[in-house]
């Protein structure tokens, strides 16, 4: 199940990866969903004030949404991190991904004082590779 932040970070990268407005269909598809799930979950995201959708045109982040999204991409950062640099769990992107629904505000804090987050963090996503920017392993794990 994705949660509103994993849909926020969703809809954030896809924005800067097309440069503008998001489409339902790539939020879907980054987020192995059905369109129609994806567009119930817009309309809760519209309704809390955290995006716009305009039909036909795609969907962009509030200033509240892109805060919120950043604060989850950051927090998605740090699980990779830590799962890759503490951990050194191989398969961390999977893990990573189950993960970020439920580790909470707190829990990323105390695992940020561990990783050592960078302040460029969390602008070091890279959304084409699906991972932090900062991980020293990515070429190995993303050349498979």
């Amino acid at each position: 199940m994705n949660t509103q932040a994993q849909y926020l970070k969703a809809i954030y990268l896809t924005q800067q990866q097309e440069d503008g407005p998001a489409s339902t269909g790539d939020v879907a598809d980054m987020l192995d969903v059905s369109p129609a799930s994806a567009n119930e979950m817009i309309g809760k995201l519209e309704n809390r004030g955290l995006l716009n959708h305009e039909k036909y045109k795609g969907v962009d982040l509030t200033d509240d949404g892109i805060a919120q999204a950043r604060e989850a991409l950051q927090n998605y950062c740090i699980i990779e991190r830590f799962l890759i640099e503490v951990l050194e769990v191989e398969e961390f992107r999977t893990e990573a991904k189950q993960l970020e629904g439920v580790i909470d505000e707190t829990v990323a804090d105390r695992l940020d004082t561990i990783i050592d987050r960078k302040p460029q963090c969390p602008d070091c996503f890279d959304p084409e590779g699906d991972v932090c920017g900062l991980l020293e392993v990515e070429a190995e794990v993303t050349s498979d």
